[in-house]
C-alpha cells in the first residue's frame, strides 16, 4: 500500500534517526515495485539536504555508483549518482566509463537519443550477489531538476547514461533484472572467475545468448 505523501517527512526523519549507513532495501520489498511519488517540496530544505547527504554516504559505503530513494525505503523520485570510474584504459574505452561527479536527480526522466545501444553486465545494490547483461540506450536525454530545483535538460552518453537509466528505472518500480538477458544471469563468483572482460562477448558465447 503506498505511503501517504503527508507521512513522508515523518518517514524520512525516522530513517535519518537510525543507523548509518542506511540499510538498503532488497528485491521483494514492494517499495521497489511501486512508482515513486514526484518530489513536490514534501520535505523541508534542511531535511532534504540531510537525506541527500545520508544517501551519498550510503552509496559510497556500499559501494555503488547510484542510489535511488526507494532503495532506502523512501518512495520519492530522488536519486544520487557518483562514479569515480577507477577502471583500466581498455574498460574506459570500450564501455565509455568516464568519471561522473556527484550529482542529485529529482523527478528525472530520460528518452533515447539516436538508436545506438550498448550491452554490458550490470548489478544492483538491491539485488546483491548477482549480475546480468542489460541492453540499454547508449545516449539519452535527461530532464528533471537538481536538489535546488534547477532544471536539467542535457544529453548523457556512455556509462553515465547507463547509470541514469538504471536509477531512473528504480523510481518507476523497475529493476535491472526486468530488462536483463535471462541467460546471462551470473553470480558474483562467476563474474570474478569468468566474466571480468571489458565486454560480455565471452559470456554470450559460453552461456548461449545473443548480443545486439
Amino acid at each position: 500500500m503506498p505511503i501517504p505523501v503527508s507521512s513522508l517527512p515523518e518517514l524520512v526523519e525516522a530513517l535519518l534517526a537510525g543507523p548509518r549507513p542506511l540499510p538498503i532495501v532488497a528485491a521483494g520489498d514492494p517499495v521497489l515495485r511501486t512508482p515513486a511519488a514526484p518530489y513536490e517540496g514534501q520535505l523541508a530544505s534542511g531535511q532534504l539536504d540531510r537525506l541527500v547527504r545520508t544517501m551519498r554516504e550510503t552509496m559510497r559505503a556500499a559501494p555503488g555508483v547510484g542510489l535511488a530513494a526507494p532503495q532506502v525505503g523512501i518512495p520519492l523520485r530522488l536519486a544520487v549518482l557518483e562514479d569515480p570510474a577507477e577502471v583500466s584504459d581498455e574498460v574506459r574505452a570500450v564501455r565509455g566509463r568516464v568519471p561522473l561527479p556527484f550529482r542529485v536527480l529529482v523527478n528525472p526522466v530520460y528518452e533515447p537519443v539516436g538508436d545506438r545501444s550498448a550491452a554490458f553486465f550490470e548489478g544492483c545494490l538491491s539485488v546483491p550477489g548477482w549480475q546480468a547483461v542489460v541492453v540499454r540506450h547508449a545516449d539519452v536525454r535527461l530532464r528533471g531538476q537538481d536538489e535546488r530545483g534547477r532544471e536539467l535538460d542535457e544529453e548523457v552518453t556512455g556509462w553515465p547514461a547507463r547509470i541514469v537509466q538504471h536509477e531512473t528505472d528504480h523510481l518507476n518500480g523497475t529493476l535491472y533484472l526486468d530488462r536483463a538477458v535471462p541467460r546471462s544471469l551470473s553470480s558474483a563468483q562467476a563474474m570474478a572467475e569468468r566474466w571480468s572482460q571489458p565486454t560480455p562477448a565471452a559470456a554470450a558465447r559460453a552461456l548461449g545468448f545473443d548480443l545486439p
